[in-house]
């Protein structure tokens, strides 16, 4: 008998380690960002967003932006936020950006970073923070859909209207390099028997979101201001006309180009930023 229960120990044992219980979420009242991970609240390892302040060229997203998130600290009515536009016009950094200066402000707010192939979990994702006495800014970056629309309709039916719609103390935060998230396939349209209804139901979702802004190519002065920005807040000097040489090589002027420039001025100085 004491053999039989030993060796049923043995394999439950080895079955455990074959399939380990799930980790447990971390306590979504406790820490500043979390990353949503196989169906777990995981405590991001280190929140370090930009100064709010070092944003440069965006000047009327950035006000529209941290008085959204004020407000859904404070409980009010707030908006779910679409971030469309160009690439490396800071619409990530000012998501994570923003809730860093809420923090300074001393809000009780906090970052969720989701994966934009975990939209079917959302609704675990808002049961366990719908209790919290605290805010989230649940950040879905770098959004699109390649399918027939279903994952689509399933974020709109979140957003609004649905029997499982997010919770009153968190809003969407969705950056996208399209206006409308999803593109308008030619082929897709001609299939249709009647294209205006695909188009329709693919504008339904961008127009889900309370707040859209959009995020467009800097032009020359633009480009350099943000530079000077960056090496005026880091204490070095730069010359203009390595700045857009650094910027033609990349093919683009972008924030993120500027940033990037500004590492290697950095870099040069023997500096860290």
């Amino acid at each position: 008998m004491n053999g039989n229960a030993n060796d049923i120990a043995r394999i439950a044992a080895a079955l455990e380690r074959l399939s380990p219980p799930p980790p447990e979420s971390a306590d979504p009242a406790t820490h500043p960002a979390y990353v949503w991970r196989g169906g777990v609240l995981a405590a991001a390892r280190a929140f370090e967003p930009l100064p709010f302040d070092i944003l440069s060229g965006i000047d009327a997203q950035k006000a529209a932006v941290i008085q959204n998130g004020r407000r859904l600290a404070a409980g009010h009515s707030a908006h779910d936020v679409l971030l469309w536009g160009a690439r490396g016009m800071g619409k990530s950094a000012l998501v994570k950006s923003m809730v860093g200066a809420l923090h300074a402000e001393h809000a009780d707010i906090a970052l969720v970073e989701i994966p934009g192939d975990a939209l079917a979990e959302l609704p675990a994702l808002f049961a366990q923070i719908a209790a919290a006495q605290r805010a989230f800014v649940l950040f879905i970056d770098d959004l699109g859909f390649d399918d027939n629309g279903g994952e689509a309709r399933t974020l709109r039916s979140l957003l609004e209207g649905g029997a499982e719609a997010r919770p009153a103390n968190a809003r969407l935060h969705v950056t996208s390099n399209r206006r409308h998230i999803v593109p308008r396939a030619m082929e897709e349209q001609q299939s249709a028997i009647n294209p205006r209804d695909v188009v329709d139901d693919r504008m339904a979702l961008s127009d889900r979101f309370g707040l859209s802004l959009g995020f467009h190519n800097c032009d020359q002065d633009t480009y350099l201001g943000i530079v000077e920005t960056y090496a005026r807040l880091n204490g070095f000097a730069f010359d203009p006309a390595d700045a857009l040489l650094w910027a033609t090589t990349r093919g683009s002027r972008s924030g993120r180009v500027a940033w990037h420039y500004a590492v290697e001025l950095a870099g040069r100085a023997g500096k860290h930023i």
